[in-house]
């Protein structure tokens, strides 16, 4: 699995990582909900990091309320767990469900791959989409040949979501894995991660309050 982690919770990491326990942070952060969810007539509102338990933690709210049919992404900083991340994206994909980002909506990495699940996939203007590489460790995935096979998982994915990888192929070579790449609307349009036109701001709050505000900032600083 390839890192696209982006958060408050990756200097944790990176500060156990220094006195060897990387994989304990990792584990540790896996164990705790990450995500919060707020239900609001046909929509679901996400809030934070996914991990491991984001995929139980939204599918009991989407099987819980039988008329949701839009999720909306506010402020997500990525995936500590691309695999769980993509078994939600596939059951969102599944169940015929749209995906929607707020005129204020900030997202990244993992979240924009999760983003892609929408049958329809609307986005207010002003919304950002940040994208980035992922590393081994010691390589970046430029470095390795275009058919190396440490591609497939999220090349795959991408195909399997948008008809083609070439979302993919720009992601890695948009940004490094510790740095960010902020998405023009061009781009967005040119690869297709809405499938209509951008949509006038509505200037609607989320049901987050305070929370979203701190996140969202939290994001775009780091």
């Amino acid at each position: 699995m390839k890192s696209k982690i982006r958060s408050i919770s990756t200097l944790i990491v990176i500060l156990l990582f220094i006195v060897g326990c990387t994989q304990v942070a990792i584990l540790s952060l896996n164990q705790v909900e990450l995500t919060k969810i707020s239900v609001q007539d046909e929509k679901i509102y996400l809030l934070g990091e996914f991990n491991s338990q984001s995929y139980d933690q939204v599918k009991t709210a989407i099987d819980s309320h039988s008329g949701i049919k839009t999720i909306v992404l506010t402020a997500n900083p990525g995936s500590l767990d691309d695999e769980t991340t993509f078994k939600l994206a596939r059951y969102i994909r599944e169940k015929g469900l749209n995906t929607h980002l707020l005129s204020r909506s900030v997202i990244a990495s993992g979240a924009v791959d999760l983003f892609l699940s929408g049958v329809n996939r609307t986005i207010e203007k002003g919304a950002q989409l940040g994208v980035h590489s992922w590393s081994d460790g010691s390589k970046q995935a430029k470095d390795f040949p275009r058919n190396h096979p440490d591609h497939n998982f999220n090349a795959s994915y991408i195909k399997d979501m948008l008809g083609t990888d070439e979302f993919y192929w720009f992601t890695i070579y948009a940004a490094p894995a510790d740095s960010i790449y902020w998405m023009n609307d061009e781009e967005i349009k040119a690869y297709k991660l809405t499938t209509q036109a951008f949509v006038s701001p509505t200037n609607k709050p989320t049901p987050f309050g305070e929370a979203f505000n701190i996140a969202r900032e939290d994001i775009l600083q780091n």
